[in-house]
């Protein structure tokens, strides 16, 4: 057992149990070892989100383009990293506030936890992700965190206790975010933006020879939202940034 900041033990490997809601509506608790084949990006929320007059917080919904409907967050840093998830091509599933990990504290008493997404990947693994500043991770919660990666890690899910995500690459995908619906791909222009970008070359220099920018732009920013393309996103966005295929011409 690991002693936390504060005197504060997070709980062994086992004992846990885990809470969630069907699609169905129906609750379940489950051992953590039944919970490995539950399907937690399909989960409905295990709480809701508050909303209220005055609160701190900006709570709302994120439009995900892998799901093609909405998940929920409770600030706007649980929306930069749904986003982020959103964007990551290896995620095909993302729920929010999908589960109750319940376990006993070292004195026994009840303790509870619900993360803030669950994410599926392709590969059919699990993320599971709490969001919080680095300033605000109390002692309590810095239990709750590291038993909820005790637990992901019997279960064999990735845990990840993120903060702010770095500024310029959350600009950056914020920016192609506003072109992510799938209206926004149109042919033939997608066909011949690939082609043009073959050969690595200038935002706009790649745009303007395949036609109109007003036209043309939306469906390259939905390209590179798609990772179709590809772009350094470590650096802002300018109109000679190199965009490419990713493939060796």
């Amino acid at each position: 057992m690991r002693v936390l900041e504060g005197g504060v033990s997070a709980p062994p490997a086992d004992g846990f149990e885990v809470v969630y809601v069907a699609d169905s509506g129906a609750e379940h608790r489950v051992s953590l070892e039944q919970a490995r084949s539950v399907r937690f990006e399909e989960a409905l929320p295990v709480r809701r989100i508050p909303s209220y007059k005055g609160q701190r917080n900006l709570p709302g919904l994120w439009w995900s383009a892998t799901l093609g409907t909405h998940v929920g967050f409770e600030s706007w840093l649980e929306r930069d990293h749904a986003m982020v998830l959103d964007f990551d091509p290896a995620v095909v599933g993302l729920s929010s506030q999908p589960l109750w990990l319940c376990w006993a504290n070292a004195a026994g008493r009840p303790v509870s936890h619900a993360p803030d997404y669950f994410a599926r990947c392709a590969d059919g693994s699990g993320i599971v992700v709490d969001c919080r500043p680095l300033e605000r991770r109390k002692p309590r919660d810095l239990a709750k965190f590291e038993a909820t990666r005790v637990a992901c890690d019997e279960v064999g899910w990735e845990y990840r206790l993120v903060g702010a995500p770095d500024a310029i690459v959350t600009a950056n995908v914020r920016w192609l975010a506003g072109y992510r619906h799938p209206r926004y791909w149109r042919e033939p222009v997608a066909a011949e933006l690939r082609e043009v970008f073959s050969r690595p070359r200038g935002l706009v220099e790649g745009a303007g020879a395949v036609g109109d920018l007003i036209a043309v732009m939306p469906v390259l920013f939905h390209l590179l939202w798609n990772q179709v393309l590809q772009v350094d996103l470590s650096v802002p966005f300018h109109a000679a940034s190199v965009v490419h295929t990713g493939r060796e011409s």
